[in-house]
């Protein structure tokens, strides 16, 4: 099952453990403490950081003419919750989730929150298995998403790229 997300995002770990910590809810981690099981939490704090540094570097370079303002409402449009977990949703992170019997009956797979949680710690779980090449890793995993969700705003109709941007961040 592991091997079939390794797939889904393109990355296979190294270290399978940091995979399984990023995949592992709090719920779980509290009702298996026994058997030495911990959240995700660590790596969704650094991912947060991972997330919005490789997101800035794109923006930043993709978009030259964007005055920092403009750049800031983007990134934040790019990696709010919403599209968070819908960039979970589009590699099934949901199906690969330990989570807790209560987490689980209230549809914690389906909840955005927890996508977009468990999404960050993923990408910090790729930043640390792939050591110096970590930043890159975690880009190729995340720029195509990132660049499709900025193409599906633009496919609104403006064939001007500024335009399209601060309609896309108006959203």
């Amino acid at each position: 099952m592991i091997k079939d997300l390794e797939n889904a995002i393109g990355y296979s770990f190294r270290n399978i453990s940091l995979l399984q910590n990023a995949l592992t809810h709090s719920s779980y981690a509290n009702e298996n403490r026994a058997s030495g099981a911990t959240s995700n939490e660590r790596l969704e704090f650094l991912g947060d950081s991972v997330l919005s540094v490789v997101v800035s570097r794109y923006l930043y370079t993709a978009y030259p003419d964007l005055a920092e303002g403009e750049l800031t409402r983007l990134r934040a449009e790019l990696v709010c919750e919403r599209a968070l977990s819908s960039f979970a949703d589009r590699i099934h992170l949901g199906d690969y989730l330990l989570l807790g019997v209560g987490e689980e009956k209230n549809r914690g797979r389906e909840r955005r929150s927890v996508l977009a949680d468990a999404f960050e710690a993923l990408l910090a779980a790729i930043y640390l298995d792939a050591g110096e090449q970590g930043f890159d890793r975690v880009g190729e995993l995340l720029l195509p998403l990132i660049r499709e969700e900025i193409s599906h705003a633009g496919a609104q109709g403006s064939s001007d790229y500024k335009t399209l941007l601060q309609q896309f961040v108006q959203q």
